[in-house]
């Protein structure tokens, strides 16, 4: 007899409930009142499993019931009231006869996918220079070991792109997490330089394979009108993984070797993998004419642009990664506020991915959502290098996060407009080669042309609005609408 994913849920909340009250009532006065620490020590490992138990519950309901987001929000804060889940239960016991599973809605798997890929790449991001310098590399090769992961994933990228539209998005996936998971394990044989460069190698090559493949089936798994705010939540992944990859690495890195974090990010990738053959091996591939199988790629103008604004964001993002530490460094702050800075950007953008601001990019024309985008993060760029203000940097970075939630989901809805279904891995394959290239673009080149503080920022900033400009005519020219054209259709498989 299968447990009610609600009741489940009960039963961990009541779990949760009872270790933080006796962690709180108990423990923590043995401690502080009778010197016997150790029972802080031991209640509080008890109850940190409890609470990731309880935290994995509220997933499955969230999966499997699918009510209100709200109701997930909430069942996390009641864990850090005492009492709280208590009341909360009861609550949750009035609600259980009205609420039925549903089906397992199969985009989720895919979006935690989409998680993991970003998650891999931002977790590498505060430990991977030292990582390097540690195991003997010289600075100068350390600084090849960070950018070679994002160079061989442009090659991965396009590989994906080639062989998704050939054989389909499934297998692809399964080789990406594999190849991805076996890769991240090979840091525990790095005992010399050398050994890291090829490590690195095959780890960005193997990881290049999933991006595209995981864009391409949840375009073809979502209606065609509501591309725009579906890219919008992919978006939102795009940026907790951002978040919270270079806090969780760096946290944990302090307390374990770093290819035990990597490992950890394996373990990640292989439960995925898992849950790949659990509910997405029996998903028809779209059946093809022999007219389909040799339609060509079209470089069109949608195509163009989206590549265009894909280069541009991702150059802004490797300026921003390499000169904003310097800048607020020079400016006498400590370099953790580049850290909170950083956070301030992906959490604004993540807000306006999840929250109903998200259905703007599904009446408002993604051509003009890019140009408002581009805009944005053209005059955060330059007013981050004229103002040395704290607070208004704060304000500044939330205006950045601002253009990249308008951004990406723009650059994908163009892309899915663009194209069919028949090419559409090659154009996802392109798309992110594009991303990559922009990432080491970005930095590389503000760094040979010595460009560092005010004068770095502006120049970003100029080249932004230059992109902005080409943007604007090409709308102007085509003569589009400044609001989508709805479509009737509601779904189309893949």
């Amino acid at each position: 007899m299968r447990i009610h994913p609600i009741r489940f849920l009960r039963i961990m909340g009541l779990l949760d409930g009872i270790s933080l009250i006796t962690l709180l009532l108990i423990s923590m006065p043995l401690k502080y009142f009778a010197d016997l620490p150790q029972f802080v020590t031991v209640n509080g490992s008890v109850h940190g499993g409890i609470f990731i138990a309880y935290f994995l519950a509220i997933v499955i309901v969230q999966l499997r019931i699918q009510w209100h987001i709200g109701w997930s929000i909430l069942s996390v804060l009641v864990a850090f009231i005492p009492f709280g889940n208590f009341l909360f239960d009861y609550q949750l016991k009035k609600m259980q006869p009205t609420l039925h599973t549903k089906p397992f809605p199969k985009q989720w798997l895919v979006y935690a996918i989409i998680f993991f890929s970003f998650f891999d790449l931002f977790v590498q991001l505060p430990i991977m220079s030292t990582y390097a310098l540690s195991v003997g590399a010289t600075t100068f090769v350390a600084g090849i070991v960070v950018g070679l992961y994002s160079f061989m994933n442009t090659f991965g990228n396009i590989f994906s792109g080639i062989f998704t539209d050939k054989i389909g998005p499934f297998h692809i996936l399964v080789l990406g997490l594999f190849t991805s998971a076996i890769s991240l394990l090979c840091y525990q044989l790095v005992d010399n330089a050398t050994v890291l460069l090829i490590v690195r190698c095959i780890h960005g090559f193997s990881s290049g394979f999933i991006t595209p493949a995981a864009f391409t089936l949840l375009a073809n798994m979502r209606a065609s009108n509501e591309q725009g705010s579906g890219s919008a939540v992919t978006g939102s992944f795009v940026g907790i993984a951002a978040i919270v990859g270079p806090a969780s690495s760096g946290i944990l890195a302090s307390k374990i070797s770093v290819p035990n974090v990597l490992g950890i990010v394996a373990l990640f990738g292989i439960v995925l993998l898992i849950g790949l053959f659990l509910f997405l091996r029996k998903s028809p591939l779209p059946k093809r004419d022999k007219k389909q199988v040799t339609e060509k790629f079209n470089w069109n103008s949608g195509i163009l642009k989206a590549y265009g604004g894909a280069f541009f964001l991702m150059f802004s993002q490797g300026v921003l990664a390499y000169l904003l530490p310097i800048y607020v460094q020079d400016l006498g702050y400590d370099s953790r506020v580049s850290g909170t800075l950083l956070s301030v950007f992906g959490i604004v953008a993540v807000l306006i991915f999840i929250l109903p601001t998200n259905k703007i990019f599904d009446y408002l024309n993604p051509q003009v959502t890019l140009f408002v985008g581009v805009l944005l993060l053209g005059l955060a760029q330059i007013s981050i290098g004229l103002v040395t203000e704290m607070s208004w940097l704060y304000a500044i970075l939330a205006i950045y996060g601002i253009g990249f939630a308008f951004l990406f989901p723009s650059i994908n809805a163009l892309l899915i407009d663009a194209t069919t279904e028949q090419i559409r891995g090659k154009a996802y394959g392109y798309f992110y080669a594009f991303f990559s290239i922009g990432v080491v673009a970005g930095s590389s080149l503000l760094g040979a042309l010595d460009l560092v503080g005010t004068s770095g920022f502006v120049f970003t900033g100029t080249l932004l609005f230059s992109f902005c400009i080409v943007v604007l005519f090409s709308f102007m020219k085509s003569g589009a609408a400044f609001v989508k054209v709805q479509h009737k259709e509601k779904m189309h498989h893949s």
